[in-house]
C-alpha cells in the first residue's frame, strides 16, 4: 500500500493505493469528515462487484449509508442524471454534514462530484475509483461536471474530494477493453511529464496487460503523483494543468459526434493524442518523429491510432469550437514539444484541420 498526499491548503487530502483498501472507506471517513450519513453513488455493475462492501465498510464504523445507483455509461453523464442523485438525497434527507462516494469510473466520480460540488452549495465526498481510467486521471485534481448535446464537460464545478482509495483489487473484474483505456492515460502522462516512466510503460506492457498488480500499483502511483504535480502548482488550470488536456481536445470531438458509444475515452484519447502530436510536429512545435513513439507506444497497448474516416474534418473543427479549451475563439492545445515535455500553444482553425486531414492519410 502507499500514499500519496496532495498539498492544496486546506483542501489537502490523501490517495491511498493498494489490494483491498475499499475495506478502510468506513475508517477514512469516520476520522477525517464524521458525516451524519453516507450517500453511496454506483452504477449496476459496480455496485453488485463491490456496492455491499462499501456499505458493510461504512456500517461497521457506525456510519449509516444507502446506495444510490444510476445507469453506466457516458451518455447518462447528463444534468437528469444528477437530479435523481438529489432526489434521492432530499428524500434520505442528506443534510450539509452528509456525504457521498463515488464508487465506479469517471462517469460516476465527475457526476457523484458534481452533486456533492452543488447540493446545499457543496457537501463533502470520497472518490473510491473502480476503473484504471478513473484512478490515474479522474479521482485526482477535483474537476466535476456533466456533459450537455453540444460537448463533454460543459457544466461542472471544481471541488476537491475529502481522500481517494484506490483498491487495485477492483482491476480484476474490470473489462479489458477499459483496462487497455486507462493506460492511455497513462501514457499520456509519460509523454508530458516524464520520459522515463513512458519508457518504463514501454517496457512493462506485458505485465500491465496481464494485470500484475505490483506493476499496476507502481504505475497508478506515479501517474497519481505527476498529476498531483501538475495540480498543486495550478488547481483551477489557469495554466499549467492545461497540460493534461493533451489529446483531449480532438478525443472530445470523437467523442461527442460518434454519440458516446463507439469509443471509450482512452480510444478517443489515443487517436486525439496523435493528431495533436502530428499537428505539433507539421508546425515545427515538437521534435521530428515524436509522433510514431507516442502512435508505437499506444498501439503496443492495443489502443486506437488511426483516424476515424466517418467523422468529417468540418463537423470535428465545428465540434472543438464549441470546447471549454477554446477561448475567444481561438483553440488552445498542449502539445508535446519532446518525450516528456508539454506546453500550450494557440492554433488556428486552418491548422487544426490540417492536422486532422493529415492524420487520415499517415502511417507509422
Amino acid at each position: 500500500m502507499s500514499e500519496v498526499k496532495v498539498d492544496l491548503g486546506e483542501r489537502s487530502y490523501c490517495i491511498t493505493i493498494g489490494a483491498g483498501v475499499l475495506s478502510k472507506l468506513g475508517e477514512v471517513a469516520g476520522k477525517i469528515m464524521h458525516p451524519t450519513q453516507v450517500a453511496v453513488v454506483s452504477n449496476p455493475t459496480i455496485a453488485k462487484y463491490y456496492g455491499q462492501q462499501a456499505l458493510q465498510s461504512l456500517d461497521s464504523s457506525g456510519i449509516k449509508a444507502e446506495l444510490i445507483i444510476v445507469p453506466a455509461g457516458e451518455r447518462y453523464k447528463t444534468l437528469a442524471s444528477v437530479q435523481k442523485i438529489y432526489d434521492s438525497l432530499l428524500t434520505m434527507k442528506m443534510d450539509r454534514k452528509g456525504m457521498l462516494v463515488a464508487l465506479g469510473g469517471g462517469v460516476i466520480g465527475d457526476m457523484a462530484g458534481f452533486a456533492a460540488a452543488t447540493y446545499m452549495r457543496g457537501i463533502d465526498f470520497i472518490q473510491v475509483p473502480t476503473t484504471l481510467l478513473a484512478q490515474v486521471d479522474a479521482s485526482v485534481g477535483g474537476k466535476t461536471g456533466v456533459d450537455l448535446p453540444q460537448g463533454k464537460n460543459l457544466v461542472g464545478a471544481f471541488h476537491q474530494p475529502r481522500a481517494v482509495l484506490i483498491d487495485t483489487l477492483t482491476l480484476q473484474t474490470l473489462p479489458t477493453r477499459e483496462l487497455r483505456s486507462g493506460l492511455a492515460e497513462v501514457v499520456k502522462h509519460g509523454i508530458i511529464y516524464d520520459h522515463e516512466f513512458l519508457s518504463f510503460l514501454g517496457s512493462h506492457t506485458p505485465d500491465l496487460l496481464a494485470r500484475t498488480l505490483e506493476t499496476l500499483e507502481e504505475v497508478i502511483r506515479r501517474s497519481v503523483e505527476i498529476k498531483r504535480d501538475v495540480v498543486q502548482k495550478d488547481e483551477r488550470e489557469s495554466g499549467l494543468r492545461a497540460i493534461l488536456n493533451y489529446g483531449h481536445t480532438v478525443a472530445h470531438a470523437i467523442e461527442v459526434l460518434s454519440g458516446y458509444g463507439k469509443y471509450r475515452h482512452g480510444e478517443a484519447s489515443s487517436i486525439g493524442m496523435v493528431t495533436e502530436s502530428l499537428l505539433a510536429e507539421r508546425e515545427g512545435f515538437a521534435e521530428k518523429g515524436i509522433t510514431s513513439v507516442i502512435a508505437g507506444t499506444l498501439a503496443k497497448m492495443r489502443l486506437p491510432v488511426d483516424m476515424d474516416n466517418s467523422l468529417t474534418t468540418e463537423d470535428m473543427i465545428r465540434s472543438i469550437e464549441l470546447d471549454k479549451k477554446t477561448i475567444g475563439g481561438e483553440i488552445r492545445l498542449a502539445l508535446p514539444t519532446k518525450l516528456g515535455e508539454c506546453s500550450l500553444f494557440t492554433v488556428s482553425r486552418e491548422m487544426m484541420a490540417s492536422a486532422i486531414d493529415a492524420h487520415r492519410v499517415w502511417t507509422r
